[in-house]
């Protein structure tokens, strides 16, 4: 039988995989008696003008907050409380505006195991908040999951976009572990 991957490789890995974009506060003890092990912040900001920058035609900025939690057994009572942490503390970071396009809150959990009633909970998250019918822009909640036992990802619908990001970092760390026992 294989041996799975530690929560703590796969944190590792995943902070190493948005270093290069994201700001990145870690936190060795969790946050507000919360299991976060990090939050990342990025943010970019487009804009087109014609000749000289106060001829603007467009600006656009974009924001994706991740908050990741590292849990033993991730249960629903649990995924509930993160992922309203997670939510609110986002929601207090975005400034709908004129010129804001969308942000994403992406609550990660990093576990060796998960109860059948949080897969379905985190599964059939459905966060979706337009400001000013959208013209200020829009918020989507894209949550995700690492199971480390099972070596397996899961995301709601919005999140899918992470799960080949989050694949990655598994077969990375997969990898990584069979060359160290070889």
């Amino acid at each position: 039988m294989k041996e799975a991957v530690s929560r703590a490789q796969v944190l590792t890995r995943m902070l190493k995989g948005y270093q290069a974009y994201f700001d990145i506060e870690q936190y060795e003890d969790g946050k507000d008696g919360l299991p976060l092990a990090a939050h990342c912040r990025f943010y970019v900001h487009s804009e087109k003008y014609v000749l000289v920058k106060k001829a603007k035609l467009w600006d656009a900025d974009s924001n994706e907050y991740v908050y990741i939690f590292s849990v033993p057994e991730l249960t629903k009572e649990l995924y509930e409380i993160c992922k309203n942490y997670a939510y609110e503390d986002g929601m207090k970071l975005i400034d709908p505006k004129p010129g804001h396009m969308y942000s994403y809150i992406t609550p990660v959990f990093i576990c060796d195991t998960c109860t059948p009633e949080a897969e379905k909970a985190l599964k059939r998250c459905r966060i979706y908040k337009s400001f000013h019918f959208s013209w200020y822009g829009w918020m989507n909640v894209h949550t995700a999951a690492v199971i480390c036992k099972e070596s397996r990802v899961m995301t709601n619908r919005m999140g899918r976009g992470n799960a080949k990001f989050m694949k990655n970092i598994l077969s990375s760390c997969k990898e990584k572990k069979e060359g160290e026992n070889t």
